[in-house]
């Protein structure tokens, strides 16, 4: 049994969304960071950081904030969502893209565009390009891919699972699927799977998937 502390960000559904397509047993406990719950001194001895996600695994005693962490170890307990050989390095290597770019450049415009906008132009245009760059790399690997990672054209892991989540804000990052075409054929097919479906609405609903 996994414990998911947890809340509806793009951080919070890249664990739940794992843990659906897992198909493993697991409680979600909200943490309702509009609240500032992530403060409260027991999430702080699970997640030092007062940060969600985090998880504690009931087999082991073992409890781990940082998605990148969480994700690599659910991997591998279940030996599932992951490649082998040079490829898992591949994995390793856009897991990371999007733990030290692509999320923190995007929650950047997220503070910025939607929620404060007019108090910086400049931090709006910077964060902005940033966004838009980094969706072309992605547009870029994705050319002749179904997946981001593994032979061919790519099998589905964990490194899928800890971009989409990110990328299914587009619209509060205003971009337009429709320029990057490679982005929106690979996001569309991952918002059709189910446990997807599912993980998205953990801890609770709050609007259907946009579909570009």
């Amino acid at each position: 049994m996994i414990d998911l502390y947890t809340w509806t960000t793009p951080n919070g559904r890249k664990v739940s969304i794992l843990l659906e397509e897992l198909g493993v047993p697991y409680t979600a406990h909200p943490i309702d960071i509009s609240k500032d719950e992530q403060f409260a001194p027991d999430f702080l001895k699970i997640a030092p950081n007062n940060r969600i996600p985090a998880i504690v695994d009931q087999d082991t005693g073992t409890h781990l904030m940082e998605t990148g962490a969480i994700m690599l170890y659910l991997a591998n307990k279940y030996d599932r969502f992951q490649v082998e050989g040079d490829e898992y390095w591949h994995m390793v290597e856009w897991l990371m893209w999007q733990m030290g770019g692509l999320g923190p450049m995007l929650g950047q415009v997220h503070h910025f565009v939607k929620y404060n906008p007019g108090k910086s132009d400049y931090a709006e245009e910077r964060y902005s390009k940033e966004a838009r760059r980094l969706y072309k790399v992605l547009n870029t690997r994705l050319e002749g891919r179904e997946f981001i990672v593994g032979e061919g054209t790519g099998s589905y892991t964990i490194a899928d699972m800890a971009i989409w989540p990110w990328v299914s804000r587009y619209e509060w990052q205003q971009i337009d699927l429709a320029e990057f075409p490679n982005v929106r054929t690979w996001y569309n097919t991952i918002a059709g799977r189910p446990a997807v479906k599912r993980g998205y609405d953990v801890p609770k609903y709050v609007s259907d998937i946009p579909i570009a």
